[in-house]
Order: C-alpha cells, then sequence, then structure tokens
C-alpha cells in the first residue's frame, strides 16, 4: 500500500473529480441535441480525460519537483502539490514515466477520435495536448495563460470535444455550456495560486496572484465566477441550452459568500482555506446540476 501511494499521490488522485463532471456535462449537451449516443464512445472520452488530468499533474509534480518549488511551498489541502517527491525523490522518475505513458494515452485515444470522426477533432486534440505537457513549462510563466489555461481544458476542449466524439460536430449548446467550467475552473487554479505566491515568485512563475497582488486577482476571481453563471444565463435566454439546464444556479448559491470570504481574507491563508474548500464545491456542483438539467430536459 506504501509502494501504490508513492505511485498514485503524484496523480493527486482526489482532484481527479472535475473530468468525469465536465466530460458528464459533454454527454449531457450530446443527448439534449441529438438523444441517444454510444456509451462506448462515453466511456473511452472519460478515459481520455482522465489519462490527460493525470499527466498534468505528474508533469506538474516532477517539474515543481525538480525546479525546487516543492520545497518552498506551504501546502495546504488544495495547493502546493502532493508532497510526495520531496518525501520520496527517488519516485522522480516514475512519476515522469507516468506523466508519458497517461501522455502517450491521451493521444492515441485522441487518434482513435479523429479516424472516427475527421480532422476537423485535431485542432481540440492538439491543443490538449500542448496544454497537458506545457502548463507547467510554458503557461505557468506567463499570467494570462496561466489564468486561462486550466479553463480550457475543461471548459471548451473537454466539453465541447466530448460533445463532438459523440455527435460528430461543433454546437452553439456545447460552446456555451463549456464557458460555465472554463470560468470557475480558472478561479479554481486562480485561487489556489494564493498561497504559493513567494514560493512560485521565486523559482520564477508568473500568475496574476504575483503580478497584480492577491487583492486585485480576489476582484478578478469574483468577475469570473459572475462570468460562469451570466454564461449560463444567457445560454438558456438565448436558447442554446434548456431551461432545465438553470438548475446549475443551485451552485451559484455559495458563489455570493465565496467571494465575500476571498476578498475579505486574500491576505490571510488560514481564514482562506474554507473558501477555498467552497470553490472546489462549487467548481464541480455547478456543471454537475447542468448536466442533470440537459438529462431531464
Amino acid at each position: 500500500m506504501a509502494e501504490l501511494k508513492k505511485i498514485t499521490g503524484p496523480m493527486r488522485v482526489p482532484f481527479l473529480v472535475l473530468p468525469p463532471v465536465c466530460v458528464l456535462l459533454g454527454i449531457g449537451t450530446a443527448v439534449w441535441q441529438v438523444g441517444r449516443v454510444s456509451i462506448a464512445v462515453a466511456v473511452l472520452a472519460f478515459i481520455g480525460a482522465l489519462a490527460a488530468h493525470i499527466s498534468v499533474n505528474a508533469f506538474n509534480e516532477y517539474y515543481d519537483f525538480k525546479s525546487g518549488l516543492d520545497l518552498k511551498t506551504e501546502r495546504t489541502p488544495f495547493s502546493g502539490g502532493s508532497g510526495t517527491l520531496p518525501e520520496n525523490p527517488e519516485m522522480a522518475r516514475t512519476t515522469l514515466v507516468t506523466a508519458w505513458v497517461t501522455f502517450a494515452i491521451t493521444a492515441l485515444i485522441g487518434i482513435f477520435f479523429i479516424t472516427l470522426r475527421g480532422s476537423a477533432l485535431l485542432p481540440l486534440g492538439a491543443a490538449g495536448l500542448i496544454l497537458v505537457f506545457g502548463y507547467t513549462v510554458w503557461f505557468t510563466r506567463r499570467p494570462l495563460m496561466c489564468l486561462i489555461a486550466p479553463g480550457l481544458g475543461f471548459g471548451p476542449l473537454m466539453v465541447m470535444g466530448t460533445h463532438f466524439v459523440l455527435t460528430g460536430e461543433y454546437a452553439w449548446t456545447a460552446f456555451i455550456a463549456s464557458l460555465v467550467p472554463f470560468f470557475l475552473v480558472s478561479d479554481l487554479l486562480l485561487l489556489n495560486q494564493f498561497p504559493d505566491v513567494e514560493a512560485d515568485r521565486s523559482t520564477g512563475r508568473m500568475h496574476f496572484p504575483i503580478t497584480i497582488g492577491r487583492e486585485k486577482s480576489s476582484a478578478l476571481y469574483g468577475l469570473f465566477l459572475l462570468l460562469a453563471y451570466l454564461s449560463l444565463g444567457v445560454g438558456v435566454l438565448c436558447g442554446w441550452l434548456p431551461g432545465k439546464a438553470l438548475i446549475g444556479m443551485l451552485g451559484g448559491l455559495m458563489a455570493v459568500p465565496a467571494f465575500i470570504g476571498v476578498y475579505r481574507y486574500h491576505g490571510d491563508m488560514e481564514k482562506l482555506l474554507p473558501y477555498m474548500g467552497m470553490n472546489v464545491v462549487i467548481n464541480i456542483l455547478t456543471p454537475l446540476l447542468m448536466a442533470a438539467g440537459l438529462f431531464i430536459a
């Protein structure tokens, strides 16, 4: 069990709930648009999304360990990595192998879907692979890309990609639905950077909590929360999403207290922690409820 924990630690297993939720949202938009979909294709899409998330996590763990960042970061339940490699440095090579193997699985599944559905899927697939490998290596040193890369991965790429492999076409329904996890997941990573400002700065990272400070970043956090739920509302108002998708607004009941807490305690990491946890629930609950609304519409 101890050896298994060393292997799975860099995968950050407790955080792997996001891929199934985002894939489920893509399945929901496909079902609402065309009715029945292939369960086998949906399962394969889920496996590809899960492999992509494991890969980006493992790359992140490996490169953060090699850069020395892991030795400077004060870990929280939501940020700072798993701590596996600082405690077990001999597992660094295994972690890198894990990253590349799951990267290859993601790529192979993508190639299969391109042969199944055509080359129109290629831009999404290529962008996804670039995000998986490039997030830690490149994008964490560019504030705007560091902000939007996670949201792009879990939003437009994952939701629209799932919709496309199930239906064979792009649709406004999937795009509008994907904006909700785009803004929420971007917010998730933005907020998780708050405790790591000093450590990240020392290793060359450059994200908004570093460049504009935590206070302004907390205002940006609130803006992205607002845009997530505005996207859902506009989608329903314009007929791109069914009215029952508004069930997702229930997740927004926590958005206001979350923003108030983040803005008030942006400089106090101990008091910020409960709101970081609340933010995780928002990220999971909102697209999950939207998917439920799409399935019953």
